[in-house]
């Protein structure tokens, strides 16, 4: 047990060292003019977004204050990367009596990352809500919550800048060939046709990713307890039955996949390219790269998945001990007023838009979308009938567990539930096979949405012990399946 802890603990100090010099790298695809303040933002975002943002508020703020800024981008990764990061950083400084770790700014990711930064204490009240309160007020541009995500922190330590959604990106050429209906929903894309045809990416290596799974999971859960079929049974066992199905959802979308990336942007780049016929992306992604790809053809689409995303937020915050924090709480400002917000959607070349490429974001002011800002502003997620409603009471306790069940459920395990599948649809899905392969009872339902107490443990140890238990079970269940389909082919 000791020689595991070491092991462990020199992986972690490995991991740190590789990190950390990437997020306290300079950003030198632009050098600062002499003289310049800097603003440091720690960031997932990509270089189109950084350039667009960091050149606007420096206009906006030589325009204002007479001074030149030069932003500094840190962007060591993913969310992953950027919480392993900020966790060395503040360590650190809490050693050292320092209060912050030399970065004004967390740009972009999803709520739930922001979330367990403000209960580390490590991000500071916003000034834009004290100073621009009729932004906030009820019925105003930002809305505190929308489809059950929330906007604006409780707190006031974070507030989202643009709204994201969730969906299928599918290469028209090799779907259609498949002669099958074109995909509008999760379920679409576990049809038996699609097996070796869909882009995936890595839960535990991303957080949007990691949402994407909890809410399709969740959507499972509430379709259960809409069901006039269940409706004779209890609340606690309809959850349970739509829990279950999620998961099986899931391991059947992964029985299909020929990955699992570590890279969320890769997928509409494969399915562009037809290397696969449909994959899960965020809609940024999925637009941007259909905007590239079909310049030279109908090679790449994007829908939502109907009833199976929220809107959900991409926050911002200012970091406790922000060494500018006059320049990070005005670039927070910038980027909800009505000219940061148009960066998001309008065209290049338009009044106020962007310079070189639209950025396919869709802004959280409600006020965006009036008037003709051409293609890119067209989808309203505000005005999206058949958006989910988020329930956090329902599946976030369970959001750390969830990314790693999905890891040993379809990851870990993909060769042998591939294998399987296989196997299945030779044999013409007999029900005892695919009940082989779709038993999840090792991950039940707990009451409250918790978790598994085992997975969502702070000693990696037990971590890791639970999760090779879980894949074992699901090896052999994935080898049971097999032999129950190769049996009834055999006796036809």
């Amino acid at each position: 047990m000791t020689q595991g802890r070491a092991i462990l603990g020199v992986a972690g100090l490995l991991a740190l060292l590789v990190a950390l010099p990437l997020a306290l790298r300079e950003d030198t695809t632009q050098l600062p003019a002499g003289g310049a303040r800097r603003l440091v933002i720690l960031t997932p975002h990509g270089e189109s977004i950084r350039r667009e943002f960091a050149e606007a508020f420096a206009r906006d703020w030589q325009a204002r204050k007479g001074e030149a800024v030069y932003v500094d981008w840190r962007s060591p990764g993913g969310t992953s990367e950027i919480r392993m990061v900020l966790d060395a950083g503040y360590k650190a400084a809490e050693e050292e009596g320092r209060a912050g770790v030399g970065i004004d700014l967390l740009f972009g990711g999803g709520a739930p990352d922001f979330e367990a930064q403000d209960k580390l204490g490590r991000l500071q009240r916003l000034r834009a809500l004290d100073e621009r309160p009729e932004w906030f007020t009820p019925g105003g541009p930002i809305p505190a919550t929308f489809t059950g995500e929330r906007y604006v922190a409780e707190k006031g330590t974070w507030v989202a800048t643009c709204v994201s959604l969730f969906g299928i990106c599918h290469n028209p050429g090799r779907w259609n060939a498949l002669g099958l209906p074109e995909p509008r929903g999760w379920r679409d894309l576990t049809h038996p046709s699609l097996r070796g045809g869909l882009a995936l990416a890595d839960p535990t290596k991303s957080g949007s990713v990691a949402r994407a799974f909890e809410l399709l999971v969740q959507a499972e859960m509430q379709a259960a307890l809409a069901d006039p079929a269940l409706a004779h049974l209890p609340e606690r066992e309809r959850l349970a039955r739509g829990w279950a199905e999620g998961l099986r959802l899931i391991q059947r979308l992964a029985a299909n996949a020929r990955y699992f990336t570590d890279n969320a942007g890769k997928i509409p780049q494969d399915v562009a390219l037809g290397n696969a016929v449909a994959g899960m992306c965020i809609d940024f992604y999925g637009r941007t790269y259909a905007d590239t790809a079909n310049r030279s053809g109908d090679r790449l689409a994007w829908r939502a998945a109907e009833g199976g995303t929220t809107v959900s937020g991409d926050p911002i915050a200012v970091l406790r001990g922000a060494p500018e924090p006059e320049l990070a709480h005005a670039f927070v400002a910038f980027t909800l007023s009505p000219e940061g917000q148009r960066l998001w959607h309008a065209e290049p070349g338009t009044p106020g838009g962007p310079r070189w490429r639209v950025l396919h974001r869709p802004p959280v002011r409600r006020d965006a979308y009036v008037g003709d800002l051409g293609p890119a502003a067209r989808d309203n997620p505000y005005a999206m009938g058949s958006a989910l409603t988020y329930r956090p009471e329902l599946t976030a306790a369970a959001f750390g567990s969830l990314r790693r069940m999905v890891r040993v459920l379809c990851i870990d395990t993909h060769e042998e539930l591939v294998a399987a599948w296989e196997e299945v649809v030779a044999a013409g899905l007999p029900a005892d096979a695919m009940a082989a392969m779709a038993d999840v009872s090792t991950l039940p339902y707990r009451d409250g949405g918790k978790g598994d107490p085992a997975l969502d443990s702070r000693d990696p140890l037990v971590v890791a012990a639970r999760m090779r238990e879980l894949a074992d079970g699901f090896r052999a269940n994935y080898r049971r399946a097999a032999e129950l389909a190769r049996a009834r082919r055999a006796q036809r």
